[in-house]
């Protein structure tokens, strides 16, 4: 596979956030930056999440109805699904 290579610089702050990210997935800095380059160029990723928010969207107040209404149970103390 061609292999093409970005060198990015980030201050000490955004380098930490990554860093402890990395190695909270049990990855390599270097293998994570690639991982969310990768993700964050998969056009068919960004669609599936568009689409997925779009029936949330849409079906929220249905599954709240059904299944509990997650802000109310928090108010009461309860977990959704008693509310």
């Amino acid at each position: 596979m061609d292999q093409k290579q970005i060198n990015v610089r980030v201050d000490a702050e955004t380098h930490a956030g990554i860093e402890a990210r990395a190695k909270a997935a049990g990855m390599s800095v270097q293998a994570y930056a690639k991982q969310v380059l990768a993700d964050e160029g998969n056009d068919l990723r960004h669609r599936f999440l568009a689409a997925g928010a779009h029936f949330a969207d849409a079906w929220a107040e249905s599954f709240a109805d059904e299944f509990g209404h997650p802000d109310k149970a928090k108010a009461d103390g309860k977990s959704a699904a008693a509310a």
